[in-house]
């Protein structure tokens, strides 16, 4: 009499571990999405955050390794544009203006502060912040001369599931670029470059820009479940 129960009770315990094991491979393997918001440049002729904000556009891949670690990749397209007129580090009374467009390309890994889907199961929630540090490239081309540059972004942001397979997010990053060159424009004649004619080595001395992004993206590819593997 006791071999059903038993026997019962060993198919609660599988089908309880293969529902949680499937809750774990739930959800989807890769985002694509669109993003816009708002950029701003910081260097000699800002110094001020959002100061001079333009407009910003991206296209966005994400491939979710667990729901806690993900990698991304943007394409990115931005307006910059700045001032002398009360930035600190120009000689007063000199007005040096410029307005550029920057496409910046970037690889950057991120990390949730908690499990991230849809399901609710263990670690897993629908909204859940996240950091994010990567590699990346801007390229600025005319009216000055075309300037490339490595860029390194760090920031941080928040994602929350709409429905199964629709995301919504908020992302802030800077990306501190290698080039003192972005401000340089047709109205600068390079003066913007270096102001006070003083050398400087190091990041500190090098342009940076930001983006504010809302986006949406859509997942596919559906995660595998493996509860049946042996």
């Amino acid at each position: 009499m006791k071999r059903p129960r038993l026997k019962y009770q060993v198919l609660a315990v599988f089908l309880f571990c293969c529902s949680y094991a499937a809750a774990q491979d739930d959800g989807y393997l890769m985002e694509l999405g669109l993003g816009g918001g708002g950029s701003f440049y910081m260097g000699d002729a800002n110094t001020r955050f959002y100061r001079n904000t333009n407009g910003a556009f991206s296209v966005i891949a994400r491939y979710n390794v667990n729901p806690r670690f993900a990698l991304k990749s943007n394409f990115s397209a931005a307006g910059i544009s700045g001032s002398s007129v009360n930035a600190f580090g120009v000689i007063p009374g000199d007005e040096l203006k410029f307005s550029r467009t920057v496409y910046d390309f970037g690889l950057q890994v991120e990390w949730g502060f908690c499990g991230y889907g849809f399901t609710g199961w263990g670690d897993s929630h629908r909204l859940s912040p996240y950091g994010l540090l990567g590699i990346g490239m801007s390229f600025v081309p005319e009216p000055a001369e075309n300037d490339f540059a490595a860029n390194i972004p760090i920031g941080l942001g928040i994602r929350f599931k709409l429905s199964e397979r629709v995301n919504l997010g908020l992302e802030w990053s800077m990306r501190f670029t290698t080039s003192d060159r972005l401000d340089v424009g047709a109205e600068t004649s390079g003066s913007l470059e270096n102001p006070f004619l003083i050398k400087g080595k190091g990041i500190k001395n090098k342009d940076s820009y930001s983006f504010t992004m809302l986006y949406v993206t859509f997942d596919i590819f559906k995660r595998p479940c493996n509860c049946n593997d042996e």
